[in-house]
């Protein structure tokens, strides 16, 4: 999909500009998970303001195999704010990249994309902030090991 020709500080509905999303994040919101491999995901996550700036990700769900079989998952990122977007960290220290996000206008959502390679596979994202205020997380992973894609819903 082409992207548009609008400025990158334009508003976009709930979300205000690419500069006001990281902001925007802080709080509660409800998942929803659909992996390609039949596996789903439902439960909550939460961004919770640190004292240096950034946001402490968690969220806790249930993890539903295609066999059947379920149990309790538990995730946990810290995102840091960018002028135009985020960058995203593994909840270890030392602090490692996961991906950095710069937004953009693309029709009426603001879109940003970033790659992580892990071993010999490459995890692409997506997030994809929409005028009412939800957002999508788009992860397509391909490699000898994984070939998988994984959309989580956030709403409020």
């Amino acid at each position: 999909m082409a992207k548009t020709s609008t400025s990158r500080s334009e508003p976009i509905g709930a979300w205000g500009a690419a500069g006001d999303v990281f902001a925007r994040l802080a709080g509660a919101w409800r998942i929803a998970r659909r992996v390609s491999n039949g596996a789903s995901l439902d439960g909550t996550a939460v961004f919770t303001p640190a004292d240096d700036g950034d946001l402490a990700y968690e969220e806790n769900g249930m993890l539903r195999l295609a066999d059947g079989q379920s149990f309790r998952a538990f995730r946990r990122y810290l995102f840091r704010p960018r002028p135009s977007g985020f960058a995203v960290f593994f909840a270890d220290e030392p602090d490692k990249l996961f991906h950095d996000i710069v937004l953009h206008r693309d029709g009426d959502a603001l879109i940003g994309e970033g790659e992580h390679p892990c071993r010999a596979d490459l995890y692409h994202s997506r997030y994809a902030f929409r005028p009412d205020g939800r957002f999508t997380l788009t992860h397509t992973v391909k490699g000898p090991r994984y070939d998988y894609t994984m959309e989580t819903s956030y709403r409020r």
